[in-house]
């Protein structure tokens, strides 16, 4: 399984702005050098995760982003899902009817196992649960979340 750059741009751009939850918003530029995103690029991103109900956006020089809800709410399955919608490891897993092997394929269960446990993984992992790992591996010691 590859992760799309999109998902990966918008986590670290959560992440980050769950390192600064309840600070009031940080603007894009810092977010995108902290993270090392194009700016541009991020723009496009966070404006999908505001439609999308993940993140504040407030226009103007003392505007910037925030999270719309705690980040213990928000897990990687929902990022994944918004950002790059329902993709399985093979596309049998979903449409069996394109494949004329599908129902007696001997890969086909093994390959749902590895997607059952990406999708489980993935929703049992808050941005919360990132920004307390990157904060203890960028040694800057532990804050409350």
């Amino acid at each position: 399984m590859k992760v799309p750059m999109k998902v990966d741009y918008g986590v670290r751009a959560l992440v980050e702005l769950a390192a600064h939850y309840g600070e009031g918003p940080v603007q894009t530029a810092e977010i995108a050098v902290r993270q090392s995103i194009p700016e541009a690029y991020l723009d496009q991103l966070l404006t999908t995760l505001h439609k999308f109900g993940f993140i504040r956006s407030r226009r103007g020089p003392m505007g910037g982003h925030s999270l719309a809800r705690d980040p213990s709410e928000i897990h990687l399955g929902m990022i994944m899902l918004t950002l790059e919608g329902n993709t399985p490891v093979l596309d049998c897993l979903t449409e069996p009817n394109e494949c004329t092997l599908s129902y007696t394929c001997a890969q086909r269960d093994v390959w749902r196992s590895v997607d059952d446990a990406v999708h489980d993984l993935l929703s049992a992992t808050t941005v919360a649960d990132l920004a307390y790992r990157q904060n203890h591996l960028a040694g800057r010691g532990m804050y409350q979340i």
